[in-house]
């Protein structure tokens, strides 16, 4: 008998531990008992700031990136490090912008409901709210992540994809993280805004082959220009760059026009007509109209939402963003 009791305690705990992860996944409105106004919160900063500040809006969706590519979307890459090893020391995330920006709003709900809100949660939120704001596409954003504690250097710097990428490369980070072709295809189209530094691309101008020389899949006169106007020379690690000329500030298809054009930025943007898939894939949304454009999008940064989340008992609420162990 004794032996049965233990048996049916056992599959009982075995139960119980199989419903706990179904039960404890994303959801819409996660905080709706328990800080009820938390995504207004979050909209009504966002909107009372970015108006002031869109360039936010690209900082941001590149932040919740970078922080989904490294142990999943748990808001690591918002730690800070005395001994300069954590993610935000890493190479890719050094011009990453908006720490304080999520420490600010992290600061308004702690006021509200204090240990409830993620750090997770307020990166996704924030960087959907900026695109939005914007003009940018809107997509659903499930909340409930859980913070991590671990932030490592060089997890980012092996995680993150360069923009020095080439498709083999891109296909593989992306693969890493449950994110097919498509999907590298319709997330870089956030290039549509932002800036890039020139450090980040100068050696196409200068320094392809490491011995000199230009990267031939740039465009020349593109070539020409940025080296003549915006990046003189190979050091140039300060001067910003739009990414999507004359069309920065809007969501739209201006970006995939230009990689097809070869004046793509960066080599992962080159690296998309190298591949049939993804060429065909720009080619395909080139020929439909800015709304489809939104909804593919919307599905692909809902689901990069979602990369190895942690919820229910996995994870903590960090009380301030930048400390591991608030």
């Amino acid at each position: 008998m004794n032996c049965l009791i233990a048996i049916a305690l056992s599959v009982s705990f075995f139960l119980v531990g199989m419903v706990g992860p179904i039960q404890a996944q994303l959801q819409m409105n996660f905080y709706a008992n328990s800080c009820p106004n938390a995504e207004k919160i979050v909209q009504d900063f966002v909107s009372n700031h970015v108006s002031n500040a869109p360039s936010l809006a690209a900082a941001l969706i590149r932040m919740h990136f970078h922080d989904c590519f490294v142990r999943g979307c748990d808001g690591s890459v918002l730690i800070n490090s005395t001994s300069g090893n954590a993610e935000r020391d890493a190479t890719p995330n050094l011009t990453v912008r908006g720490f304080g920006f999520i420490d600010a709003i992290k600061s308004v709900l702690e006021a509200q409901c204090p240990g409830i809100v993620s750090c997770a949660d307020i990166i996704a939120l924030a960087s959907r709210d900026a695109v939005v704001f914007t003009g940018g596409p809107n997509w659903s954003v499930p909340t409930g992540r859980r913070d991590g504690r671990i932030s490592n250097a060089a997890e980012a710097l092996a995680n993150i994809p360069p923009p020095t990428s080439n498709i083999t490369n891109l296909q593989t980070l992306f693969a890493n993280q449950g994110l097919d072709l498509k999907d590298l295809v319709l997330l870089s189209g956030a290039h549509t805004i932002g800036v890039s530094h020139c450090s980040s691309f100068t050696n196409r101008l200068y320094n392809f082959t490491g011995r000199g020389g230009q990267d031939p899949a740039l465009d020349s006169e593109y070539a020409a220009n940025l080296k003549s106007r915006k990046c003189p020379s190979l050091n140039d690690n300060k001067t910003i760059v739009e990414m999507d000329p004359g069309s920065r500030k809007t969501f739209d298809l201006s970006y995939y026009q230009l990689v097809l054009k070869r004046r793509g930025l960066f080599q992962s943007d080159s690296a998309l007509t190298t591949n049939p898939t993804t060429l065909s894939n720009i080619n395909r949304i080139l020929t439909g109209s800015v709304g489809s454009f939104f909804s593919e999008f919307a599905k692909s940064m809902e689901k990069m939402g979602r990369i190895n989340v942690k919820t229910g008992s996995a994870g903590v609420v960090r009380r301030q963003c930048s400390v591991a162990n608030s």
